[in-house]
């Protein structure tokens, strides 16, 4: 377990936000959660960059992934500046539970580094530019709004990096091996549902007003959720000649294995 501080970081970055007290308590707790995750997300894309460059992809390639990293640090600091706007700390805890990195050793180099570029990009990344997406759409104009964008054009970078070594390179596996990545699909997908309800909660219910500090509602929020799976991702992956729909359909039993 160790701290991480943002807090002078983040200063030089602090939105004009409106006085909403009666909304302060909810959307710190929104934002850190959100610099949490953000800032977490370095280490992930530093080990997928790693595991790219294992599996013998291109410099650039591998360059480009680590480059996110930076990209997702100062998400973590942006937003870590509202949490310091709203009158809390831009300071987090990170256990060692948050700090696991699935390396697949079970698998040959390629595929295991398919396995978290689907889980990743294809997967979580694409969620994010769906929610964030939408979040900015309702958002007035303004600072935060800006900082917003600036996480959200990022973010599209990372979904469309995944889905271009996917679609450059999964039709050429054979087959046994796009099978073994839909199996590998239901574990990834059931994560990703646990992950994203747990930071969604449906009992999650702010004015309107919550807009103007990126406060949405729960119920929406898992709604697009399951609807960006449903009507982009799975399309998108059974394009590619994965067995997407029938993962998703089996997340359970691979949910009730781990």
């Amino acid at each position: 377990m160790h701290t991480i501080d943002l807090r002078t970081q983040a200063v030089r970055f602090i939105p004009a936000l409106p006085a909403l007290p009666a909304l302060r308590d909810m959307a710190i707790a929104t934002w850190s959660g959100r610099m949490k995750n953000e800032y977490g997300s370095a280490r992930v894309f530093e080990a997928l960059a790693r595991q790219l460059d294992r599996a013998g992809l291109s410099r650039s390639t591998v360059e480009t992934c680590r480059g996110f990293a930076a990209e997702e640090r100062r998400h973590g600091v942006l937003c870590g500046a509202v949490v310091e706007a709203l009158g809390g700390e831009a300071v987090t805890v990170v256990t060692t539970d948050d700090e696991v990195f699935p390396e697949h050793a079970d698998a040959a180099p390629l595929e295991a580094a398919l396995r978290n570029l689907l889980s990743i990009s294809c997967l979580s990344e694409t969620i994010a530019v769906s929610l964030i997406g939408a979040e900015r759409l309702e958002m007035p104009e303004g600072e935060l709004r800006d900082l917003l964008t600036s996480i959200y054009s990022d973010e599209v970078g990372h979904a469309r990096f995944g889905w271009r070594l996917v679609r450059e390179i999964v039709p050429t596996l054979d087959a046994a091996t796009r099978e073994r990545l839909g199996e590998y699909l239901e574990v990834a997908f059931a994560h990703l549902e646990t992950h994203e309800l747990s930071h969604l909660p449906a009992n999650a219910c702010p004015p309107p007003e919550g807009k103007v500090l990126g406060l949405c509602s729960g119920k929406s929020a898992r709604s697009l959720f399951y609807a960006t799976v449903a009507e982009v991702i799975i399309p998108a992956l059974e394009g590619y000649g994965l067995p997407a729909a029938r993962a998703w359909a089996d997340r359970d039993r691979a949910a009730l294995a781990a």
